[in-house]
């Protein structure tokens, strides 16, 4: 096996340490209200598609996934408990940032405009599953 085999296996091994580390948080969040899952959840996503087939496919079987990202993923459309999981987290968490900065404009500008993507997009862009 020549480096680039070397090199894509260890590549393959860091998205998988990533995939890992990342769900275990997502897990973390399920538990604790003031950490967000669904963007660790996005993020694992991310890595165990880049890891390998077998970690992707074994990702895409869990009961989070299903529970969160799959409606997402499989027809664009979130339910509402799903959007709120999202917004209602992420909303406290730029709040808190926002209050921090009270010396920092320009910090308050780009909190104020990154929530008001979040409920702008989960709001307004991604559809509603009113089915599950």
């Amino acid at each position: 096996m020549g480096t680039d085999g070397g090199n894509r296996r260890v590549t393959r091994h860091l998205w998988a340490t990533g995939g890992f580390l990342f769900f275990g948080l997502a897990m973390v969040g399920v538990a604790l209200p003031f950490l967000p899952t669904t963007p660790f959840l996005l993020v694992a996503a991310f890595c165990f598609a880049r890891s390998s087939e077998k970690l992707n496919t074994w990702f895409k079987s869990t009961k989070l996934y299903h529970k969160v990202l799959e409606g997402y993923v499989t027809r664009r459309r979130m339910t509402v408990k799903a959007k709120l999981t999202i917004l209602v987290p992420v909303t406290i968490l730029l709040g808190i940032g926002f209050a921090l900065m009270a010396n920092v404009p320009v910090g308050r500008a780009v909190v104020a405009v990154v929530w008001v993507a979040h409920v702008v997009y989960f709001g307004f862009v991604v559809k509603t599953d009113r089915e599950s």
